[in-house]
Formats: structure tokens, sequence, C-alpha cells
């Protein structure tokens, strides 16, 4: 792994001073979300068998005894009558909240209704925000037995698997009937987002819990500015708008860009560790239904003509960023959001929830922030517009569990339709939303904005996924450290496209190049196919 840790948005809170905008934004957050009375009446609606009570509107996350979590609740309690009376999860410190909170006003938290309805105990151990994947492979690696489930990176499911760490949970899927694909609440791109987020080489191994879909928002107030729009047109030739294609957005970042006002065009990540999620998104756009980084044979196919434009307009777009873009992460490009400094930029999707927000007296951008889809390419008479998913924890049952079944079963619970609806809406933590059903709820739509959610669900749909088997840390390491070189001007575009290439090619064969074709065209499976028109 890079010696630059990457700086996710759960790193933020323990960054220190350029996080404080951040963290003081997660502090007031369920401030604004309360709903306007809570119930103290501790009583299940009509057919329910499970679930929270005790606040206006909780009979939305109840069930009864034939779905996901009434099936898992009611398997859970035999289990426990058969002496089960434990489970240990390893948790980034950054999301124990989500489960130990109750939310809202009211109601229960995650960790108390799970053992109220099944008696059995659930032992969260927090794990140091970015090291989800170190203490995992260390506890593998050592046999420790420190956790029974893991919830590490949803792209290091291949390296987990391969080592034989985790558990394929194929015959636990199969019995206990998850329903992650129902078309109504499942997955977006049903059984594509399970396969997607789930699996590996056609097996279950993980329970996706998070929907890191990197999202792009614009500053509406810009946008909406008369003056501004006469000047852009006056420029361009066409009217402002959100950008649909990235020549656009070049366009109108290189007019936004103002350094002397302190204001930049756009603020998507460049630094090492992270802005090759943000070079995904100009790359796989290239072809259609999507420019794939190898083809059926394995053959990497970033030393192409697509993958020289796609680092040119990466190392070009450093005209409208900050001077010290390549040292920026998460704490500056929120904290300059936050102060109006920026005219667009490409986030997690829960800057809104953070930003734009009355309750949070240090942003300047509150009412002025809009979503739009990722911008795109017009192939073939179509746009090809396509966003990433990264980070994104998603969690796994170790070998090493005392209980695998019971384990699955809490992760069938939790990641079902109404408890991860009413979980993700909870601000005490970063799992973010990403099954239909939460698109709609009305606690998720209250977090997280309503003209936002409905920005993201069509995103999901748009998504590609990054490397995800045998390698993925090598691959994207390779893939990263050439195109840090590629932003310092030490290598052409063309040069660190064939560098990238060469180590791919010998990462490929220390992998095991059957073993990685197999997953390469797996994971294809999962690519979007969404096209929009032009116009």
């Amino acid at each position: 792994m890079s010696n630059i840790m990457r700086m996710s948005r759960r790193g933020l809170l323990a960054s220190g001073g350029k996080a404080v905008l951040f963290a003081g934004a997660v502090g007031i957050a369920p401030k604004f979300i309360r709903p306007s009375r809570a119930f103290a009446a501790d009583a299940l609606a009509a057919g329910m068998i499970g679930g929270p009570t005790g606040f206006e509107g909780a009979e939305r996350y109840q069930y009864g005894a034939d779905t996901p979590e009434g099936r898992a609740v009611e398997a859970a309690k035999a289990m426990k009558a058969a002496g089960v009376d434990r489970i240990v999860l390893g948790l980034s410190d950054g999301s124990i909240g989500q489960l130990t909170q109750p939310f809202p006003a009211g109601a229960p938290s995650i960790k108390d209704l799970w053992e109220k309805e099944t008696g059995i105990a659930l032992d969260i151990v927090g794990v140091p925000n970015g090291q989800e994947f170190t203490k995992t492979m260390q506890d593998i690696s050592t046999k420790g037995g420190a956790y029974d489930i893991y919830a590490v990176e949803w792209n290091r499911l291949g390296d987990l698997a391969e080592t034989g760490g985790i558990l394929k949970l194929d015959d636990f899927v199969a019995k206990h009937r998850p329903e992650w694909d129902n078309p109504e609440n499942g997955y977006v791109g049903g059984a594509k987002g399970v396969s997607l987020l789930n699996q590996y080489r056609g097996s279950t191994y993980g329970v996706s819990l998070d929907g890191d879909f990197q999202t792009w928002v614009y500053r509406t107030d810009l946008f909406n500015d008369e003056a501004e729009k006469k000047a852009f047109k006056d420029k361009h030739g066409y009217d402002l708008a959100p950008p649909r294609t990235w020549k656009q957005l070049d366009e109108i970042s290189l007019f936004f860009h103002r350094p002397d006002k302190n204001m930049l065009g756009s603020t998507d990540i460049r630094n090492q560790g992270w802005g090759y999620t943000n070079w995904y998104q100009r790359y796989v756009s290239m072809g259609s239904p999507n420019q794939f980084l190898f083809d059926d044979t394995g053959k990497a196919l970033i030393n192409s003509e697509a993958g020289i434009a796609a680092t040119k307009e990466y190392v070009d777009s450093l005209a409208y960023k900050s001077p010290d873009a390549i040292s920026w992460g998460w704490p500056e490009q929120y904290g300059n959001f936050a102060k109006g400094g920026a005219a667009m930029t490409c986030a997690f999707s829960n800057l809104p929830k953070f930003l734009d927000n009355a309750a949070n007296k240090d942003s300047a951008v509150t009412g002025k922030i809009g979503s739009m889809l990722p911008p795109g390419r017009e192939v073939d008479g179509k746009l090809v517009s396509r966003s990433v998913l990264w980070l994104n924890l998603s969690a796994s049952v170790s070998s090493q569990a005392k209980n695998p079944e019971a384990c699955y079963l809490f992760l069938q619970w939790l990641g079902s339709a109404r408890i991860y609806a009413w979980m993700t809406a909870n601000p005490g933590g970063y799992f973010d939303p990403f099954r239909l059903s939460d698109f709609s709820d009305p606690l998720v739509r209250q977090t997280y904005h309503a003209y936002h959610m409905d920005v993201v669900r069509e995103t999901v749909a748009r998504t590609v996924p990054t490397i995800n088997y045998p390698g993925a840390t090598a691959f994207h390491n390779a893939l990263d450290e050439n195109l840090v070189a590629a932003l310092t001007k030490t290598k052409t575009p063309e040069q660190a496209m064939a560098d990238t290439e060469r180590e791919w090619t010998r990462i490929a064969r220390r992998t095991g190049e059957d073993k990685l074709l197999e997953a390469i065209k797996t994971n294809k499976e999962a690519w979007p196919t969404v096209l929009d028109p032009v116009s």
C-alpha cells in the first residue's frame, strides 16, 4: 500500500484543525432532522414482528415474519436458544454512532434493538479510520480471531477472499433470502448492483453497508446569477447551466476560476490516494457503454488514445484548481466549499447533508447547493455519463468467526431495506444511502435533502466499479503513482500510461492471470449500460 494514507470523509473527524468546519457540521446535524414530535409508545404496527418504535413514522421501519429482516431475526432467535450469545463486529470509528446512538428522538439504537429482539449481544470494536484493511489483514495473518465480522473497503473483497480469511456466504444467502435485488427496495441495478457491491468472482463475500458513490454538486447562486449567465454566454455562445460534458465542465470551471477573489473553478480532488478516482470518471466515459480498463483477454487498455487523453485532461484541469491541489484532501475540499470557495466539486453524497444546513453557522453555502449528474461524452450519438464507487464499507464474516451463520444473519438484518434506511438517516456516522428504498425514505430525504437524493439515485445507476479483484491495491497504487508523476510533470501523459500498463502486466502475472481473467469478466458484468440523450 502507498505510504501516503488516503484521506476519506471517515478520517475527517480525526484530522485536526482543517476539518473543524466539517466536524462542526457532524455535531449539529441531529438538530435539523428531528421529527416534529417523539412518540413514547412501544408498540408494533399490526402484523409486524419487529423493528423500532417510539417515534413518528416508526412503522416504516418495522417488518413482518416473511421479510429479510424478519427471517434474520427469527433465525437468530433460534440460534440464541441453541447457545449463540455474542457477535464481535470490527467497525471504523467514524461509523459506530449510527449503530449506537438512538435516532430520531424516542427511538432505540440499532445495537439495542438487535439485542432486544434476538438476545444476541453485539460487541462493537472500534477500528481506527483508514486502518480497516490493515487491521483485518493482521487478524487474518496472525489468526488472532479478534473479530467475527470485518468491515473493510468494498474493493478489498477480492484480496480478502483470496486469503481465505473471509467466508463465502452463498449458502446463507440461499437459505435466508435477503432480497437485495428486490425491484422496489433493493439495490439500484438489481442483480447487477448486487454483483457490484456484494460479490467477487460470482459468489457473495460481503454485505454492503455504505453508499460511497461520488456525486457532483454546484453553486446555484452562481449559476443563477444573471450577470454571470450573460458573461458566460457572451464568451462561450451557450447558456450557463450545470455541465453535461467534460468539455463544458472544463470551460465553466475556467470561467468561474478567480483565485484573486478566493474562487476556484472545480475542486474534484487530485491528491495521491484519491485523485485517480476522478481520472476514472474521465477515462471510462470515453467508450460506449463504457471504456473498460481491461479487454476480455485480460490485456490492460489504458495505454491507449483514451488513456492518454484522459490523463492529459486530468493534468490540464489543474488550471482551475488550488496551487496546492495535489496535496488537497477532504478537509481542504469540504472547508473550501463551505466558505463559498468553489463553483463545483465532486464528493461523497454527504456534502449537502453537512454544508447545506441552516444549523451549520460556519457554512456560507446553505441554500446555495445543487446536484448534477456526472459529466460525460457524446459517443455514437448518446451521452456516456459515469461516476465511480470508492471506499464504501462492506462487511464480511471472518473465517475465524465462532458462529458464522449468526454473523450473516446480523448483516442481512442490518443491510436490509427497512433497517438500513433507518440507519443511514442517522447523522451519527458515515454509512450513506444507496438502496432504492433509501432514496424515497422521508428521514433519509430530510437528512440528505430531497433535491440531492434524486440525483444520487441516478448517479448510482451510472457508476462504474473501481478494480475489485486480486491485486486491487497494487493495481491502484501503480495507476496512482503514475498519475501523480503526470501531474507534477515528471512524466508525460504518454509515459504515465505506458508505465502503468507495464506495472499492471507484472501485477497480473504475479497474481495469476487465469484467476484474474475470471474476476475481470465478472466485474465487467456489473458495469452500467445507461446512456443518455445528447440534447
